[in-house]
């Protein structure tokens, strides 16, 4: 089993990949992905580092893929359909595919938030946002953000 050191992983530091306006708050946080580094093809593992005012992402929701989160240090509050939940180092969540809880993480104290994310690698899915007018999809032609009326958000430049 070949042996990944964080420190040597590179950082990304607030890509969303949202389109306007929809990536404020969602940029202030740092991470790192383990699972690519390893290798792993079936599910993603990563270390993230959600600094003070930012959001884990827009309220969302996936129909084929699976999530956890696992707190290491910090605090953060979960915020899902049915109100809002503390988490603190030692705590957990999960998310089944398919279920339609929203759910997002926001960092409302004033120090950095650190938390493990892990979640499947699905070939195809579809993310509901229901707090906004933003659905991503991902299918055997491709990938985007989309309306929910259907029509396609600009990509964004690369």
């Amino acid at each position: 089993m070949p042996k990944i050191t964080l420190a040597d992983l590179p950082v990304a530091r607030g890509l969303t990949g949202y389109p306007a306006p929809y990536g404020k708050g969602c940029d202030l946080y740092e991470a790192v992905e383990i699972g690519r580094a390893g290798g792993l093809t079936q599910f993603g593992v990563g270390i993230e580092t959600l600094l003070p005012g930012g959001l884990s992402s827009q309220r969302h929701w996936h129909e084929n893929e699976d999530e956890c989160l696992i707190m290491l240090e910090g605090e953060a509050v979960l915020i899902e359909d049915d109100g809002e939940h503390i988490l603190r180092a030692g705590d957990a969540a999960a998310w089944t595919a398919g279920t339609p809880n929203g759910h997002h993480i926001v960092n409302r104290g004033d120090a950095p938030a650190r938390y493990v994310i892990i979640g499947t690698r699905a070939a195809t899915d579809t993310v509901h946002y229901p707090d906004i007018d933003l659905e991503y999809r991902r299918t055997e032609q491709g990938r985007g953000y989309f309306h929910k009326d259907g029509r396609a958000y600009p990509r964004a430049p690369s």
